[in-house]
């Protein structure tokens, strides 16, 4: 019970001369599949893109990836993780890795790199050994109360998405103040709320991740 979340036991990788590595995390039933597929659309025909998926015992993220013909399928790996979550895209991030070093070495030219963690808890945050940014989503129906509660994903995540934002009416979110307590929370850090019912392209974020491409890459 009093393991450190915040110890990140591997360095940054250089980022000179290969893709972008962009996590994609959050709890169970968030959205971070729906999107990773909306951001394979939207950015598909601009950009040299793959995807590396986690499930626990499945392959089911990437099957949907693939059957939503999102990439073409030699673009789209799984990750089996035998594990929590967490463990995979932190502690042991082994097998992501090589996942995207096969990745980019079938596809020299890739410009962005997209991990998909499985499910996990507000504590999930990627190794910056694998991820050189990362977006965290929430899901409305979770509790308008989720992050003012903080936790490493919420907090230090480089983008937070608020997703689901058609159904707050539904299930009593308050979106206002959802997006106040995050703004709280993460000390200016940006905060996107996204439906993709009603912007399929999740045109916020795929804003945001063209921002980042353009930044100068880092050391």
């Amino acid at each position: 019970m009093g393991a450190n979340h915040d110890h990140d036991p591997h360095t940054a990788g250089p980022r000179h001369g290969r893709a972008l590595r962009l996590g994609i995390g959050g709890p169970v039933g968030s959205g971070k599949t729906a999107l990773t597929a909306a951001l394979c659309r939207t950015l598909r025909e601009e950009l040299d893109l793959a995807v590396v998926t986690n499930d626990i015992y499945t392959t089911e993220d990437a099957d949907f990836l693939r059957r939503e013909a999102v990439l073409s399928d030699d673009r789209i790996t799984a990750v089996r993780t035998g594990c929590c979550p967490h463990t995979a895209i932190r502690d042991d991030i082994s097998a992501n890795l090589d996942a995207v070093e096969e990745l980019e070495a079938r596809h020299p030219h890739l410009d962005l790199v997209i991990v998909e963690s499985g499910g996990d808890n507000l504590t999930a945050l990627f190794s910056q050994g694998l991820a050189d940014r990362q977006i965290f989503v929430l899901d409305v129906a979770g509790g308008d109360d989720v992050p003012r509660k903080g936790g490493l994903g919420v907090a230090k995540a480089d983008l937070l998405v608020i997703n689901k934002t058609d159904l707050a009416p539904f299930v009593g979110s308050d979106l206002e103040l959802m997006e106040r307590d995050a703004a709280r929370v993460r000390d200016g850090k940006p905060v996107s709320l996204s439906s993709l019912r009603e912007r399929p392209g999740a045109p916020e974020v795929a804003d945001w991740v063209r921002t980042i491409l353009k930044a100068p890459a880092l050391a």
